[in-house]
């Protein structure tokens, strides 16, 4: 591996276990400041950093780093600039979570390409234990973000 995919797989990484332990605290009534930069500076990125990849044409994973970018917009707005008041509580967790599932969307998705244990069972992704594995983790983000929609209400701080 390059050193750029080594970095590029490193802030991924910390993205992903960053954005877990902020989902921890969205789901505590939390907001774990430095958690949430942490998993916000990270994942935003990777998004950025994943278009730097040399590649001939778009890639499904182009579509998810735009949507991630989105989504990522409106949660640093949310969190920085509307600093959580009324709708925009709701606003970030939804869009803090939905940027962590891209995440680990992508994750499974580079785990199945390659794992050769896992590439063996889905070698297209095509396959329904690919399939199973992203339904069963959607269904789980849906749940955890409906949960952390709920209870994430911070005091003011």
């Amino acid at each position: 591996m390059t050193a750029f995919t080594l970095f590029h797989v490193a802030i991924s990484l910390v993205g992903i276990f960053s954005g877990l332990v902020v989902l921890v605290g969205l789901l505590s009534a939390k907001r774990l400041d430095c958690w949430t930069n942490t998993f916000l500076v990270t994942t935003i990125a990777t998004s950025v950093t994943g278009f730097l990849f040399p590649v001939q044409h778009f890639m499904p994973s182009h579509g998810v780093g735009i949507l991630s970018i989105i989504v990522l917009t409106i949660a640093c707005i949310a969190r920085y600039v509307k600093k959580l008041a009324g709708f925009w509580r709701r606003t970030y967790v939804v869009s803090a979570v939905l940027a962590l599932y891209f995440n680990v969307f992508v994750l499974i998705v580079q785990l199945f390409l390659k794992v050769p244990a896992l590439h063996v069972l889905a070698p297209t992704g095509a396959e329904p234990p690919f399939a199973i594995a992203q339904e069963i983790t959607l269904v789980a983000f849906i749940a955890l973000g409906i949960a952390a929609t709920i209870r994430f209400r911070p005091s003011l701080e």
